[in-house]
């Protein structure tokens, strides 16, 4: 989607357009993307969420940062927003990195979040929590959820199951479990 690689077959539409024909800026202005294992910068808790947008106020910091679960373990750092971090994030646990690239990509207000397995270090109530949150603020974005965790993903409109890279279900939750063998042993 955000053209870190292009399709082999087959093409990626973002509002009817290819997004190989799309402008590069416009098409990661429309995008956020928080990967797996996401990397903070050196600076400041606020330094690092602007990187989505550089004139964000600390309310919107801070609502983005309700959103993603994080405005509690921030406001426990000393300084809260101006809490220094480390280059790469190492002075913060792996699920804080991930609230932080959480709320740095709500910053950047695209219209489309993808979370490429962004869920994977927080504990089931946080990742329940962050998704309510996500649903409840943002329902005009679209989000696309990249999981290995079945109850991450079990309430979204369509999942599309994925064993070895060949398309082996899509459908609800419910649907999935009916008639798709590989989701059933998830």
């Amino acid at each position: 989607i955000p053209r870190l690689f292009d399709a082999t077959a087959g093409v990626v539409r973002i509002n009817g357009v290819d997004v190989r024909d799309a402008d590069i800026d416009a098409l990661w202005a429309t995008i956020g993307l928080v990967p797996q294992k996401p990397f903070l910068f050196s600076g400041t808790v606020a330094s690092n969420l602007r990187f989505g947008r550089e004139d964000a106020t600390d309310d919107e910091l801070w609502h983005a940062l309700d959103i993603a679960q994080g405005s509690d373990f921030v406001r426990e750092m000393d300084g809260q927003l101006e809490a220094h971090i480390a280059q790469g994030g190492t002075n913060v646990s792996g699920g804080q990195r991930q609230r932080l690239a959480i709320a740095r990509a709500i910053i950047h207000n695209p219209k489309i979040l993808v979370f490429d397995d962004s869920f994977s270090a927080l504990d089931l109530t946080t990742d329940a929590n962050l998704r309510e949150a996500l649903w409840q603020n943002l329902p005009h974005l679209t989000k696309i959820v990249v999981a290995q965790r079945v109850s991450t993903i079990e309430s979204a409109d369509q999942i599309v199951v994925l064993d070895s890279g060949t398309i082996v279900g899509v459908g609800t939750h419910t649907t999935l479990l009916d008639t798709c063998q590989t989701y059933r042993e998830i």
